[in-house]
């Protein structure tokens, strides 16, 4: 087996698994949660909800026992968030939350397509403060997300089997993956902070949000960091980087 096939499996099997498999298999179940359409949920969701379960947030007010499986998560009403690898986490501390009760203060988890945690509780505290929802950014992306990651699949499988010169470019969308979600994430931000609205209890002047590190919103402290899917989506970037100059290397040998 040459190196960039080597390169290009382990990539794709990354890919594959924390994104491609999650975000295919539980596509649209978010909106029929949503809509109190549970019924039509497919069985295949549920299972790849609880395969992937381990790779989620825990909240500590969850009813004991609700995490063990999606059904459960829908019987006790709990709050259900994506299946997918997360890839940043931001959290939100203050006063009214006591670190006894809120020891990860208000963590929130932004996936592909969708996101996780206590969602709703921040998105209340987006309401006091004049901010949209969570969900109201990204819904270009998170709709095409599923077509996205399939092509992308395919892109890189084709990559295994192509040997003309031009075959680097199905794997250059792997390759800027990390850094076209930090642009994506950060632009949504700067929206965010300059579109307040007047439905707020206070005024808050247009700001741009922190991106990455530690910041302060009102009373509010924030944290932005990294969850476990960006450091997997910077391996696979670096893979694929591999596998495009040992395959260019290949070729000019011959």
């Amino acid at each position: 087996m040459k190196k960039y096939q080597i390169f290009t499996i382990l990539a794709l099997a990354l890919i594959t698994f924390c994104f491609t498999v999650p975000v295919i298999g539980f596509n649209g179940v978010m909106n029929k949660i949503k809509t109190h359409n549970i019924n039509a949920i497919p069985s295949y969701s549920y299972n790849v909800w609880n395969l992937y379960k381990g790779f989620q947030y825990e909240s500590p007010n969850l009813p004991k026992g609700a995490n063990e499986s999606l059904e459960k998560m829908l019987e006790t009403r709990a709050e259900v968030g994506v299946a997918s690898i997360p890839i940043w986490k931001v959290s939100l501390e203050a006063p009214n939350y006591p670190k006894d009760a809120f020891p990860d203060g208000i963590p929130v988890f932004f996936h592909f397509d969708g996101y996780s945690g206590d969602v709703q509780e921040m998105n209340t505290i987006n309401h006091y403060i004049g901010m949209y929802p969570m969900e109201h950014g990204g819904k270009f992306e998170r709709k095409i997300v599923p077509y996205f990651f399939l092509i992308l699949t395919l892109m890189m499988i084709a990559y295994l089997y192509t040997k003309n010169k031009y075959s680097w470019f199905l794997m250059a969308i792997p390759s800027v993956l990390p850094f076209a979600f930090l642009i994506d994430y950060a632009g949504w931000l700067y929206w965010y902070g300059h579109n307040m609205q007047e439905w707020g209890a206070f005024t808050i002047k247009p700001f741009m949000p922190t991106v990455f590190g530690d910041g302060k919103v009102a009373q509010f402290t924030t944290h932005s960091y990294p969850s476990i899917g960006f450091y997997i989506l910077i391996i696979v970037s670096i893979l694929s980087i591999l596998a495009i100059f040992s395959k260019k290397k290949e070729l000019k040998s011959k």
